[in-house]
């Protein structure tokens, strides 16, 4: 541990090979990991807590409230708040808890409002304001900040000119993602207009139990961000288009549905995102049970867990 003659460090929980650079102020209750990096002219307050390997870059604040996991990187004037309703001298029972999860990335000058959660992996562009949660590994800008990709996304996009449409053999293409393939459906076209058709389970590899649409989405909003656990679904953008990106746990690939013949299986125990929806799109989704709100895994770290599991009894 190296910390510079110029810092008050009052706290005694701090972790092997951590490093505190000139004029840090760091208070008794923070507890801060090993292999940390903490830069100059910056101040934590007691109810912190920062993990392993963490760099903090020049100018930042840590107020109570704040736990920063594991590999996660804040770079310099980033601003966090803790009081959504900021009054001289009066102060709250309790703060708001902002939690940056393992491997997420601040840029420079961001704020990041009281209560949110940066997920797993995400990056948040320099300058962004966040006011609302970001989920893992996505990557927003902005103000107020909105999510404008996902990290180590591959883009696979039949369609839109970013990769080769499938041959007239070929209705079929197996993405990086376990499981998860696009198809191209059907399509035909006389002066009387156009027809898409598939039929079940030739070209929809599921018999559906359940369908249901997806419309007046702002392009701002994110939508699915979930799995299933038994649940087979197969999506079709029937007007306009929007992206879809599928997630095994290990591999994302980013899809571009942007048209009535283009379809993406995602089979059960795949991590479903929409976003990026364009003004009129419509997104149909066929599944293949029933609802049932015990087969939805809505949370990452859980989704993680449960796909670990089955690959070690597999």
């Amino acid at each position: 541990m190296k910390i510079h003659p110029s810092s008050d460090v009052q706290t005694t929980h701090i972790g092997p090979d951590t490093t505190v650079w000139q004029y840090v102020v760091i208070l008794a209750g923070a507890r801060i990991g090993g292999n940390v990096n903490i830069n100059a002219h910056c101040f934590i307050e007691n109810d912190v807590t920062i993990g392993d390997s963490v760099t903090v870059k020049s100018g930042v604040y840590l107020w109570d409230g704040i736990r920063v996991e594991d590999d996660v990187f804040i770079g310099p004037n980033v601003t966090f708040t803790n009081d959504k309703f900021p009054r001289s001298k009066v102060y709250p029972q309790s703060f708001e808890a902002t939690v940056l999860e393992r491997g997420a990335s601040i840029g420079g000058g961001a704020t990041i409002l009281p209560g949110v959660r940066i997920g797993r992996g995400a990056l948040v562009g320099a300058g962004a304001v966040v006011t609302k949660s970001v989920p893992p590994f996505a990557i927003v800008t902005g103000c107020p900040a909105r999510i404008t990709g996902y990290v180590n996304a591959s883009e696979q996009a039949l369609g839109s000119g970013k990769a080769e449409r499938p041959s007239a053999k070929d209705k079929v293409v197996l993405l990086d993602v376990k499981g998860v393939t696009l198809h191209r459906l059907k399509q035909a076209s006389d002066i009387r207009g156009d027809l898409s058709v598939g039929e079940f389970p030739l070209d929809i590899p599921f018999m559906p139990s359940r369908y249901f649409l997806v419309y007046n989405v702002p392009s701002q909003k994110t939508r699915g961000e979930h799995a299933h656990h038994k649940c087979h679904q197969f999506l079709i953008c029937v007007k306009g288009s929007c992206a879809v990106v599928a997630d095994d746990g290990q591999s994302r690939v980013e899809v571009l549905l942007d048209s009535p013949d283009l379809g993406i299986y995602l089979p059960p125990l795949t991590w479903g995102t929409q976003y990026k929806y364009s003004s009129d799109a419509v997104l149909l989704v066929f599944a293949s049970d029933t609802y049932d709100a015990q087969d939805y895994i809505r949370d990452y770290e859980s989704f993680l867990k449960v796909v670990s599991a089955k690959d070690s009894t597999s």
